[in-house]
């Protein structure tokens, strides 16, 4: 996806189901579009990815959406961007959406283009959560089947996620090709997806392990004039070692990669619980520090996040008016006569001699405390010879 001006889209500001309501648009793609929106029930911000309207009239597509968007939505995992509803899809009305957990901050392919690649550690640090997300999906019988840096969302704090489970396969099964999501998943695609279109765990494995020589080297190991020549390089080369594009790449990663992009599906992991597992013990045997991925700084989503106010246009200058005496306006408050801001002025006077009363009775309290004083004093001083 890519971004775009916020205010391009008619979409935004219209409520979907009643209940959620479409703000301003993070980006783009060939079969969808995602925005930032707000659930006016919760009064919580979301995600809401809309799917291009051609989608909304294929029945097939909209079984296969809303099945794939349950399963997903049963996943909990911290590494998996929550999916909270599903809905539209009637011909002629709202194409279908789902509603997503917003996640703050960017994409990996945006934290790429801004750093370029990771050193093993950070590198490391990326793919514990995301394989960690892609092994809750296995156990649960679940493919991602489009594992690549736009579908990985990094968040302000740090934490890492996977995005668009399913949509893949709904989209395959529908009776509209898209010729934007196999350019956009080329350079990840698995052989047996090549050959057979057929996907599982170790489809998402080999993807991992293409996603994994991109964050140690910065570009993906296969490259072609066109998509189709992308995907066919894989079915007779192997992805090569990182380390021979990139120095300082550890041996124990370029085992870790040449596994995971096996060709032949056996040899590979078994699924992302066992990659994962690998990963821990070789970020155990560098001794590798822990790392924060930072999200990156400017992503499409922060600049979603700041809506530009139009500003207030002057108001007309007008000519001065020369008024006459009989055209000037009565005034419409004027106080009583014999009053001051609403309390007659005689209330004041009273007020005052009150005050000049108290005072007088404090003065003569005052002198006559301290005439009592001075005498008691006195006359203790006089018979302090007796009194001893």
């Amino acid at each position: 996806m890519s971004p775009v001006d916020a205010y391009a889209d008619p979409l935004a500001g219209t409520v979907l189901d009643g209940r959620y309501r479409v703000d301003t648009l993070i980006a783009t793609g060939g079969m969808s579009a995602v925005y930032r929106g707000l659930d006016l029930r919760l009064d919580r911000p979301v995600a809401v990815k809309i799917m291009d309207s051609r989608y909304a009239g294929d029945t097939q597509f909209l079984t296969r959406f809303q099945r794939e968007a349950r399963a997903v939505a049963r996943l909990a995992h911290p590494g998996v961007v929550a999916v909270f509803d599903q809905g539209g899809g009637q011909a002629g009305g709202t194409p279908p959406f789902l509603v997503m957990e917003l996640v703050e901050g960017g994409t990996l392919r945006e934290l790429l283009r801004e750093r370029g690649p990771m050193p093993p550690h950070a590198a490391a640090a990326v793919l514990s959560p995301v394989l960690g997300g892609l092994a809750t999906a296995h156990r649960a019988g679940l493919v991602h089947r489009d594992i690549k840096p736009e579908n990985v969302l990094i968040s302000d704090s740090g934490d890492v996620k996977i995005a668009d489970f399913g949509l893949v396969r709904a989209v395959a099964d529908a009776k509209i090709t898209s010729t934007s999501v196999i350019l956009g998943t080329a350079a990840y695609l698995s052989p047996e997806q090549v050959s057979t279109g057929d996907a599982g765990p170790g489809s998402d494995v080999y993807s991992a392990g293409i996603l994994t020589y991109e964050l140690l080297t910065g570009h993906t190991p296969f490259t072609g004039d066109s998509a189709l020549t992308v995907a066919y390089q894989r079915m007779d080369n192997d992805v090569p070692p990182p380390s021979s594009v990139i120095s300082g790449v550890p041996p124990q990663f370029d085992e870790f990669v040449l596994r995971a992009t096996d060709r032949d599906p056996v040899q590979r992991y078994a699924d992302a619980q066992e990659m994962g597992d690998d990963l821990a013990a070789i970020v155990d045997e560098l001794a590798l520090p822990p790392f924060r991925v930072p999200a990156p700084r400017s992503s499409a989503q922060h600049t979603s996040a700041v809506v530009p106010i139009p500003a207030t246009p002057p108001a007309p200058r007008q000519r001065t008016r020369a008024l006459v005496r009989d055209e000037l306006p009565e005034p419409e408050h004027l106080p009583a006569a014999g009053q001051f801001a609403g309390i007659d002025l005689d209330e004041f006077y009273w007020a005052r001699q009150r005050a000049k009363r108290a005072l007088l009775f404090w003065v003569i309290t005052v002198l006559t405390l301290t005439g009592l004083i001075a005498v008691a004093a006195w006359t203790v001083g006089s018979n302090l010879p007796n009194l001893i």
